[in-house]
């Protein structure tokens, strides 16, 4: 079997590099975080395929690598800012948005997902922290939502800072789009920026229709 390294540029090369991700710091910190890190062991085999990885134990996962490199090639990610990923199950969003030069966040509701992202960061990116809780009072420049969301994730949006960016998917299966938001004079709008698909966030699904 091929090494990890070499699977790695792979598909730097051969995913995301096709999928129009062109920006030099997030095709570089996707060739450096050892994606294996961020599934058990027993799955580290499987960290490399161009589709996302089911988290056994918890209701996450790892998302597709071209879409998740090139939803945060959307936000324009700058060093220095500070970033949140929201959902991100272990964690690699966080962790290519550290190697990136950002101060990043993960906040993962789901627990078990949570102990396996502070495993995984404190062996790749250690400047990144991860946790349970919503942030207090701390406000973003960028947020990755990792995962999609049947219903606007419109409870993030207090997130946002003066200028700050939030990602998302929304919709489910082939009608899903990634849509980028932007807070601008108090008010946070939103447009869509190509199609993508990602197992759906359980707090962001639709409410059941009532039937008659």
């Amino acid at each position: 079997m091929e090494s990890f390294a070499g699977l790695r540029r792979m598909m730097v090369d051969c995913q995301m590099r096709t999928y129009d991700v062109t920006d030099r710091a997030v095709l570089a910190a996707a060739d450096e975080v050892p994606r294996e890190a961020f599934l058990p062991t027993s799955l580290s085999h499987l960290a490399y395929l161009d589709q996302p990885v089911a988290l056994p134990g918890t209701g996450r996962a790892l998302m597709t690598p071209m879409v998740i490199a090139r939803m945060i090639q959307t936000l324009d990610l700058q060093p220095g800012e500070q970033a949140l990923e929201y959902g991100g199950g272990s964690g690699y969003g966080a962790a290519l948005m550290a190697r990136m030069g950002a101060q990043a966040t993960l906040w993962e509701p789901d627990t078990d997902a949570l102990a396996l992202a502070q495993s995984a960061l404190r062996q790749t990116v250690s400047s990144a922290s991860a946790s349970a809780t919503r942030p207090g009072d701390e406000t973003f420049d960028a947020v990755l939502v990792s995962g999609a969301c049947e219903t606007i994730p419109e409870s993030l949006f207090p997130l946002l800072r003066e200028g700050g960016r939030l990602i998302a998917i929304e919709g489910f299966g082939r009608s899903a789009r990634v849509k980028l938001y932007q807070k601008s004079s108090g008010k946070v709008s939103g447009r869509p920026v190509f199609d993508a698909a990602a197992p759906v966030l359980a707090e962001f699904r639709k409410a059941p229709a009532f039937v008659f």
